[in-house]
């Protein structure tokens, strides 16, 4: 039978568990790098975190984003953000300026798209605004937290619920880190993403500890909480995989499309995150959730008199005659070579 027919049927033996103790410490170097380059590289905000100058104008005549920043790069301008609607607005976005530097960026943007200088609408962004989403998304992230730490427990168990909120901060602090180390925008979309992928992330786990908790009332008495754990992931192994891919495949396209439709920015930049933060989070449903459950339950006295029945078991197994007349019989000793009788001679009369 083929490896893909078992997963689908969730007959697998895949030992999660016991590859938990190296997969735990390549996550937990993954963190620390992530918090360490977040420390060391800041993040490349935007100007509504930062503070900036967006000038808006409707296109005259037919132009393209690269010959609209050709016409910034002339007027040191490069870094400016460039953005054309589906409307035909073009949509400029750069870092605070003076006076007299406005006014050249807005008759540069108008000349390029051919419009009058009172067609451009010019806004001043300030950094307050940026200040003011973050502070409104930390808030309502601690109210998100606090809800699903007080559902989990009241579903399942408190120590579920830290697994659960490990595997979430392992989520957002890896995505955060790759934004540092590679350099892309964040911006309120991002954010929006972030928090969206929280609860992709939760639910993928829920899952699992649904198929534990499940498990554990059939099987308490018969295996231990590692067994259970294995046995509950490699059931529910296959639907994560479905579950990822098909939020990976749409997620995938609308990124594609986003780099293909140039001016997309905000597009582009909510679907990175998604994409990222997906990702992420399938593979710590799998690999840090669960197996972190089993290895903090394996402690409990319940638990670890299970597996000393078990490993009692097991002793015996191995030591019983029948197990010996087993191992005999599967390995074969070879046989001695039998002699051959001497050949008789023929008497001569």
């Amino acid at each position: 039978m083929s490896l893909l027919l078992r997963m689908y049927r969730g007959e697998t033996k895949f030992d999660f568990v016991a590859a938990a103790g190296r997969i735990l410490v390549i996550s937990l170097v993954l963190v620390a790098a992530s918090i360490l380059v977040m420390l060391v590289r800041p993040f490349n905000l935007s100007i509504d975190f930062r503070g900036g100058v967006i000038v808006s104008v409707e296109k005259a005549v037919e132009t393209s984003v690269e010959d609209i920043r050709a016409d910034l790069r002339a007027i040191g301008r490069a870094d400016a953000r460039v953005q054309i609607t589906d409307k035909g607005f073009v949509i400029v976005q750069t870092e605070a300026l003076g006076a007299e530097e406005m006014d050249l960026l807005v008759v540069t943007v108008a000349n390029a798209v051919g419009a009058e200088f009172n067609d451009a609408n010019v806004d001043a962004v300030g950094p307050t605004f940026g200040a003011e989403v973050t502070r409104k998304a930390i808030q309502a992230l601690v109210a998100f937290l606090v809800v699903v730490v007080l559902f989990i427990t009241w579903r399942f168990e408190w120590k579920m619920a830290v697994a659960g909120l490990t595997a979430l901060f392992h989520d957002l602090i890896i995505t955060a880190g790759l934004y540092a180390v590679v350099g892309f925008l964040v911006t309120p979309s991002t954010v929006v993403a972030l928090l969206t992928i929280l609860g992709y992330s939760l639910y993928d786990t829920v899952v699992v500890f649904e198929k534990v908790k499940e498990n554990t009332h059939e099987l308490h008495d018969q295996s231990t909480i590692s067994g259970i754990v294995n046995l509950s992931m490699n059931q529910v192994l296959m639907r994560s995989i479905n579950t990822s891919m098909t939020s990976l495949l749409p997620v995938g396209s609308l990124l594609l499309v986003s780099f293909l439709a140039l001016g997309a920015e905000t597009l582009k930049e909510f679907a990175l995150a998604l994409f990222i933060g997906i990702a992420v989070g399938t593979y710590s449903s799998i690999f840090v959730a669960a197996p972190m459950l089993a290895r903090w339950k394996e402690r409990e006295a319940e638990w670890e008199r299970q597996q000393r029945k078990a490993d009692r078991s097991d002793a015996l197994t191995e030591t019983s005659p029948e197990f010996e007349v087993s191992k005999v019989i599967a390995e074969p000793k070879p046989l001695a070579a039998v002699a051959k009788p001497p050949k008789q001679r023929r008497k001569r009369r």
